[in-house]
């Protein structure tokens, strides 16, 4: 079972737009379907961790929004930090899923059990993808990640259930 899920931001969690303001304030777009996703990865007991290269405060607000177990912003070497936290954490390689979508995702991808990505990502993060979302990055592709991964487990429909009441 995935212990933890590891995301990029832009181009995975958002469009991969970078959006200014009038006063010079960075602006992000979250898809509701992501965070729907999100919550039943934490239903299902899988920790969260965002871990992305650059910084801002929206996704700071949306880590925090949605509880996520951690966040990790400005990291320049994603694999050598991630590394470090699943060793530092006894994490193998098995437990951990990572969904990305550019070239500077592919050596900490190269370290995790599983591998999504939007159908957007790059032709050669496609290729080392477990598995292509059929969504775009910030249209729902986390969600998508996070579907596959609890339906492979067999943990569908009662973590539906647990998270949001439903019977599916």
């Amino acid at each position: 079972m995935i212990k933890l899920l590891v995301l990029d931001v832009d181009g995975t969690l958002t469009d991969g737009g970078v959006y200014y303001d009038a006063t010079g304030n960075e602006l992000k777009k979250f898809a509701i379907k992501d965070g729907a996703g999100l919550v039943l990865a934490r239903a299902a007991g899988m920790r969260v961790m965002i871990c992305t290269g650059r910084e801002s405060e929206a996704v700071r607000r949306r880590a925090a929004d949605l509880k996520l177990d951690y966040l990790y912003q400005g990291v320049a070497d994603k694999a050598a930090f991630l590394a470090g936290f699943m060793a530092e954490q006894g994490l193998a390689r098995q437990e951990v899923a990572y969904c990305g979508d550019d070239l500077n995702d592919l050596a900490a991808m190269a370290l995790c059990g599983f591998v999504a990505c939007p159908c957007d990502a790059a032709p050669e993060v496609r290729r080392k993808a477990d598995y292509i979302c059929p969504a775009r990055g910030g249209e729902g592709a986390v969600r998508g990640a996070v579907e596959m991964l609890l339906k492979q487990a067999g943990l569908w429909e009662a973590t539906v259930k647990t998270a949001f009441g439903a019977e599916i």
